[in-house]
Parts: structure tokens; C-alpha cells; sequence
């Protein structure tokens, strides 16, 4: 039972850091593929959730250190400006990381809940995504 925890805590601790990271470590310490995909996904969500709740300290840190130069933006600017809090919502778990993304969407004034709710949704179906190509990789690969 307190290996099950272990491995548990391993992998929602890993996505909380990154969802990439998570998903292979679930496999690695022979979880089913739902668990890994739901602690990975769960870990991320906690890291999104915390940079964007305690995000107003965080936003006035980020605009005095990473201001970009006039005229240069990056991708994470680029898709801010074409797909909105959606794009960066769908985009950034994969691009960026739930932790980074949330912290870009505060810094460039995202509403709180909104984005919450589209990190929630991108980081939900990255992590089936990436936990059933995982799986399928391994069944392929492993008769």
C-alpha cells in the first residue's frame, strides 16, 4: 500500500513539474495507463491552478523581468494574440508546460477562471493524448 502511494505521489509530483515527464514515469513504475493519465494530468492542474491563483505577485514579478524587446514577440505572445485564452489554454500544457503556460496567460492579463478552465481542458486532453500514444508505443514495441 505505501508503494502504491509512493508511486503515486512520483508520477502526480512529476506532472505538476511536467506533464511529459509524468506520463512516462507512470509506465515506468507499471501503473495502468488511466492512472498515469489521471495523477499526470491531476499534477499538471495543481501547477496551473497554484501559478494562476497566487498569480498577482507572480504577474507584476514576470512584466519587470521578462519584457520583451518592442516589436519582438514569442510564441506564446503570438498565440495570446490569434487564438486568445483558448489557444494559450490548449496550447501551453504541450508548448510550454501547465506551470509556464498559466504563468504567461496572468502576465498578459488572462482572467483568472477562464483560464483556468481552458488549462484544465488543454492538459486534459494532452494527457490522454500523450498517455495513449505511451501505451500504444509500448504495446507496439512490447508483443
Amino acid at each position: 500500500m505505501l508503494d502504491m502511494l509512493w508511486k503515486w505521489g512520483s508520477v502526480f509530483g512529476t506532472g505538476m513539474l511536467e506533464l511529459w515527464a509524468g506520463i512516462p514515469l507512470g509506465f515506468v513504475l507499471q501503473l495502468s495507463p488511466v492512472t498515469t493519465g489521471v495523477l499526470s494530468g491531476a499534477g499538471a492542474i495543481a501547477s496551473g491552478a497554484i501559478v494562476i491563483y497566487l498569480g498577482g505577485s507572480l504577474r507584476a514579478w514576470l512584466l519587470k523581468r521578462v519584457a520583451q524587446k518592442e516589436g519582438q514577440k514569442g510564441r506564446m505572445a503570438r498565440i495570446w494574440e490569434k487564438y486568445g485564452v483558448i489557444g494559450l489554454g490548449l496550447l501551453s500544457p504541450l508548448l510550454t508546460g501547465a506551470p509556464l503556460g498559466a504563468a504567461i496567460g496572468i502576465s498578459l492579463g488572462a482572467p483568472t477562471g477562464k483560464l483556468m478552465l481552458w488549462m484544465a481542458i488543454g492538459i486534459i486532453i494532452w494527457s490522454a493524448i500523450l498517455t495513449a500514444a505511451v501505451a500504444y508505443g509500448l504495446l507496439t514495441l512490447m508483443p
